[in-house]
């Protein structure tokens, strides 16, 4: 070839080899099985391998994580899978709920008092959300969990099935697909409806996720279905609706205040429709008048100069009497009419201590007078409220100091729940990011242990 010296025809054409044989050999794909109570952050590396496999009741949801990773950048991760079949053709596939990609969540700080399991100290980005999105990119040596739900109908026929996760990506300009068997035994025993009332407190807006759907849209009444539905689907059996906030207050011909509780019919409605109802929680009537020590203070509504006004009263005061004699009464009478009364619990006050018994006392008063039989349920961090509280909802910590008094009142007739929330800390368990994921499970056995019923 004139122009060209045979030493550098040389070189081009072991450069070109270089360049077929790295395009012949794309990057490996690591896949991997993960037990699903790990938590698997961005630096996690392939381990002895575990099959990934789930052992489930009927009834139950089956979980499987698996994570991938590359030593090369991966554009458009996605992650497909078949219907699992039954081995030995018994019985149909169990259909795959979801496949999504495990999210990240940057925390810059610790709880006040860290456990002693604590995985990671902050700051750290920590695995939680199951993100809603077909496909993602992944860094260069980062571990990426992908995290399977499988519902098993309570009609399943119990045996093994099998299916193949499948993922395919880019990296380096080439395709690159790794595969891997996934399998579910269904044992033949069957789990139906929970007997324990579990319910989490859910907001229709949140600024620092920007949410706020303007009320009574097709947005707000989407949001709140779809918070319905994944309740539902957790076993969630009480939701935490309000009468007193959402009914819509006017005057009447006579001067008088009238309530419409038709909103409030819409969330009921929802949430019985999702499956979740079970029980009603009423909303709050009142709260603290000022700091965490103050006393409390009740809601009420007024007819002034012809107009609905909204004001905070004493509960002892006569304002609160009088809203309360007529409140309580009407929303009696149309809890029964809806055919709901049974099922209604009402919130009166959240979390009274020592300090403010007497006026909790006060608004549990109101209740007892103007809507007798009408059960009542808090969470409370003192013991000293019999008479007041139909269903106890201690906080963890307080459970266990006071374990002896709340199998007294279960023993004269009362509910014992508990509930967490950014207390207690230390090495109770709770559902603090910072922890392994075994600590959420043994709540409820927390809750079969001793008895606790919701």
């Amino acid at each position: 070839m004139p122009g060209r010296s045979f030493p550098t025809l040389i070189a081009a054409f072991v450069v070109m080899v270089v360049a077929i044989a790295a395009l012949a050999e794309p990057p490996k794909l690591d896949v991997w099985a993960v037990d699903p109570l790990v938590k698997v952050f961005r630096d996690a590396r392939p381990i002895q391998p575990i099959d990934a496999t789930a052992e489930v009741a009927r009834g139950e949801v089956a979980s499987v994580q698996v994570v991938v990773r590359c030593e090369k950048p991966l554009k458009g991760l996605k992650a497909t899978i078949d219907p699992l079949t039954a081995e030995g053709g018994k019985g149909g596939p169990l259909a795959i709920g979801s496949v999504r990609f495990v999210g990240y969540v940057p925390v810059d700080r610790p709880t006040q008092t860290p456990s002693k399991d604590q995985l990671r100290k902050p700051p750290a980005d920590y695995p939680d959300p199951l993100l809603e999105q077909a496909e993602i990119d992944v860094g260069a040596g980062q571990a990426q969990p992908l995290w399977l739900t499988i519902p098993v109908k309570v009609d399943a026929e119990p045996g093994l099935y099998r299916s193949t996760l499948k993922m395919t990506a880019s990296a380096d300009g080439q395709n690159v697909s790794a595969g891997l068997p996934v399998t579910v035994m269904v044992h033949k025993t069957a789990v139906g409806r929970s007997r324990l009332w579990v319910t989490n407190w859910f907001g229709m807006s949140s600024a620092h996720m920007k949410v706020k759907p303007e009320a009574n849209t097709p947005a707000y009444w989407d949001l709140l279905r779809r918070y319905a539905r994944n309740m539902a689907a957790h076993r969630q059996s009480a939701a935490l609706i309000s009468p007193l906030s959402l009914a819509d207050y006017k005057v009447g011909a006579d001067g008088k205040l009238t309530a419409d509780f038709a909103e409030f019919d819409r969330w009921v409605d929802i949430f019985i429709q999702e499956g979740v109802i079970g029980r009603i929680e009423g909303g709050h009537i009142g709260g603290r008048v000022g700091g965490w020590d103050s006393q409390f203070v009740v809601q009420i509504r007024q007819v002034k100069d012809g107009k609905v006004t909204s004001t905070s009263v004493d509960p002892k005061s006569p304002e609160a009497e009088t809203f309360y004699a007529w409140y309580f009464p009407a929303l009696l009478k149309h809890l029964q009419e809806k055919g709901w009364l049974d099922k209604y619990v009402q919130h009166l006050a959240d979390e009274p201590i020592p300090g403010n018994i007497e006026s909790y006392r006060a608004m549990a008063a109101l209740v007892r007078k103007h809507a007798p039989g009408l059960k009542t349920v808090e969470a409370c961090h003192t013991k000293d409220l019999v008479g007041a509280i139909d269903i106890w909802v201690p906080q963890l910590n307080f459970y266990h100091q006071d374990y002896k008094h709340y199998t007294e009142r279960q023993k004269a007739g009362d509910e014992v729940w508990f509930y967490t929330c950014v207390f207690p800390q230390g090495e109770y368990a709770n559902r603090f990011i910072e922890q392994p994921l075994i600590k959420t499970r043994l709540l409820h056995w927390i809750n079969y242990r001793y008895g606790a019923t919701g």
